[in-house]
C-alpha cells in the first residue's frame, strides 16, 4: 500500500505540503512580524474557510481560504 494514501485511496492529508497560519500572514504581508500575526489570530480577526481561527499553528493546505478584513487568499503550493 502506498504510504501517502489512506485506506479509501484518497491522499493522506498529513503527507501534503502545508504552511502555518502565522507564517502565511507574514508571507502575504498581512502581518509584519510574528508577534503581530499572533495578535491578529488570537484576537479573532482571521478566518480560515469561513470560520474564525485562533490557532497560530493551524496548518494550511492547498485550497484553504484565508480572510482578513476585506482581503481573501487561497492557499496554493
Amino acid at each position: 500500500m502506498n504510504p501517502e494514501l489512506v485506506p479509501d485511496g484518497t491522499p493522506d492529508p498529513a503527507s501534503q505540503p502545508f504552511i502555518k497560519l502565522d507564517q502565511f500572514l507574514k508571507l502575504t504581508g498581512i502581518a509584519a512580524t510574528g508577534g503581530q500575526a499572533k495578535i491578529l489570530i488570537q484576537g479573532g480577526y482571521v478566518q480560515v474557510n469561513d470560520e474564525i481561527e485562533t490557532r497560530r499553528g493551524r496548518k494550511l493546505r492547498t485550497g484553504d481560504r484565508v480572510e482578513f478584513e476585506d482581503q481573501g487568499f487561497e492557499v496554493q503550493f
